[in-house]
């Protein structure tokens, strides 16, 4: 029995709809989503091409986030002033007043927010990535690329459903710095 390898095909497309519509045709010859990425220069929804939301963690990193900067504001605002040797009561005023602890409170929360987001998409996305990529230039330029996994016995079926759907290029992929 003959093992088929994988062949990975970028296929480049001139406008978001033909690459839409060559997915949806991918999809239909058998090629599974996970083994198509969709490379682009602007951003691009799944909605717009009709592919699955991808699971991210990055709102879970964010609460997280939120938590411990309200752990900050609250250590801040209601630990810190018994921490005095000494308090000072001033008049009628309570020792913890109401509204400059809200401040606290909402501005701590939101910045801890704030820098776990950025880090979380930080490190979803990879960044920085040192290892060569499939890339093309066209990309660049406004154009769209389908990277395809495929096997090679599928490799001339999936050429020809791109061409017919549009693109303008299709060919083995390489890595290559970036």
């Amino acid at each position: 029995m003959t093992e088929s390898k994988a062949v990975d095909l970028l296929a480049v497309f001139p406008d978001l709809e033909p690459a839409a519509n060559a997915i949806e045709h991918l999809r239909s010859i058998g090629i599974h989503d996970d083994c198509m990425n969709v490379i682009s220069g602007i951003p691009v929804t799944e909605a717009m091409l009709g592919r699955p939301h991808q699971w991210t963690n990055v709102p879970r990193i964010a609460m997280g986030g939120a938590i411990l900067g309200f752990g900050a504001g609250f250590f801040l605002a209601y630990v810190t002033p018994y921490l005095y040797p000494y308090p000072i009561q001033v008049s009628t005023q309570s020792f913890i007043p109401g509204p400059p602890t809200v401040v606290v409170l909402f501005e701590l929360t939101m910045l801890g927010m704030l820098l776990s987001t950025f880090l979380g998409v930080f490190l979803d996305s990879f960044f920085p990535n040192y290892r060569p990529m499939k890339y093309v230039p066209e990309v660049s330029d406004g154009k769209i690329a389908i990277l395809i996994e495929c096997t090679n016995a599928d490799e001339q079926k999936v050429t020809d459903a791109l061409k017919k759907m549009g693109a303008e290029s299709v060919k083995p992929a390489e890595a290559q710095h970036l």
